[in-house]
């Protein structure tokens, strides 16, 4: 094992009927004004939020609503939160919802506890990271795994930029977990989110550094996990051990436990990122629309590391060919099991019109930072690289 540093200070509260905890939850965090952020009005039909309301008052704590956050959230709607939980004096964030809900709860707590500050300012990295207020979660969707997670990410509406930022400080005090509460997601938004946490995962097991036994074996196991219940949860959202066995891969996919010891790459991330900032498409639907093109295009930088994802994760075999084919066969095997979920692999596919020459060199400019950056680790992308991967993705 490589050197690393590992904290994980989320306490998760996990199974059926855990949300009636959350006030108490609250309650031990020291929190007393609570704003409740939530995304659409399904957390309101179902009587969830009434739910977790009353759980809240039982534990006398003051309470206010935050609703309508977007998928991918926006800057605006976060400056607008920051302001009703200064309002209220809170000085504790619940967000009730997916990765979208809670990155934006995080976003928020970030704002109001740096009132001077412009928030777009952190995502810029013009301002660390020193202060917070303190955030737990009532996760409603298996995806994003922002519920144990150092990151949240925010999209400027005005500009269309998205930006990731990472800091211990943004670990949520507590996740609830209550996969039942997932039950009536429709089938496109779970396999959206089995996507998420396997590229979570595939985002730090390819990677320049490979001699992280441990790592490797727990991140194929999420794999494996991923990929054996996935379609089953797509096809019957009811099933309780399939929605929980994904539940649970997805905070593990995305707390740091499958990339301890090496540096992350999520090149694929930041090529999706650039789709649904501009398209405004599922986050996990971008990334399957372009992790076949990025693994086409960088594959020969390891080729053993891709059939090592092809014998423990899809159960191949060398069988007399070659690690070249091996490693081909590994992504071809991924890439047919996003469309067995219903999932894109490709622009057209993704819902994108077949982009311009223009079109596309404007989405490698914007994935650069406008040339300010460059992207992976396992294969380190420029300008050009990236240029390349959209234009392999664009059919």
């Amino acid at each position: 094992m490589h050197a690393f540093t590992f904290s994980l200070p989320t306490q998760i509260a996990f199974g059926p009927g855990t949300e009636t905890e959350t006030g108490k939850l609250i309650a031990g965090q020291g929190g007393h004004r609570v704003l409740v952020v939530y995304g659409g009005q399904s957390a309101v039909r179902s009587g969830l939020i009434a739910k977790v309301q009353a759980s809240l008052t039982q534990a006398g704590l003051e309470q206010d609503t935050f609703g309508g956050i977007h998928p991918n959230p926006r800057l605006f709607q976060v400056r607008e939160g920051v302001e009703k939980a200064k309002a209220m004096n809170a000085d504790f964030i619940l967000a009730v919802g997916g990765g979208s809900v809670i990155d934006a709860s995080k976003a928020i707590a970030l704002g109001v506890a740096n009132p001077e500050a412009d928030l777009w300012d952190f995502w810029l990295r013009k301002q660390p990271v020193e202060r917070t207020l303190p955030v737990g979660t009532v996760l409603t969707i298996s995806a994003a795994g922002s519920e144990t997670s150092d990151s949240a990410v925010l999209t400027r509406d005005d500009t269309l930029e998205k930006r990731g930022l990472s800091s211990q400080l943004f670990r949520p005090r507590f996740a609830v977990m209550d996969p039942e509460l997932t039950y009536t997601l429709p089938p496109y938004q779970i396999a959206c989110g089995v996507v998420d946490m396997m590229m979570h995962t595939l985002d730090r097991y390819f990677t320049s550094v490979t001699d992280n036994t441990l790592t490797d074996e727990i991140a194929e196991g999420v794999l494996r996990n991923a990929v054996r219940w996935g379609k089953k949860a797509v096809s019957t959202p009811n099933d309780y051990q399939a929605m929980s066995e994904l539940m649970w891969t997805g905070s593990i996919s995305h707390n740091d436990l499958t990339g301890l010891g090496a540096p992350k790459d999520f090149a694929p991330h930041q090529l999706g990122h650039e789709l649904s900032a501009k398209f405004d498409c599922a986050h996990g639907a971008s990334l399957s629309a372009m992790w076949g093109s990025w693994a086409a295009y960088c594959w020969k930088e390891n080729p053993s590391r891709f059939a090592q994802l092809g014998v423990k994760v899809w159960g191949l075999e060398l069988n007399g060919g070659s690690i070249q084919d091996l490693a081909q066969q590994a992504i071809m095997q991924t890439v047919d099991y996003f469309r067995a979920l219903g999932m894109p692999t490709c622009l057209s596919e993704l819902g994108c019109p077949i982009q311009t020459e223009e079109e596309l060199q404007d989405l490698a400019r914007r994935c650069t930072f406008y040339g300010a950056r460059t992207i992976g680790s396992f294969r380190v992308l420029g300008y050009e690289d990236i240029l390349a991967i959209y234009r392999m993705a664009n059919h």
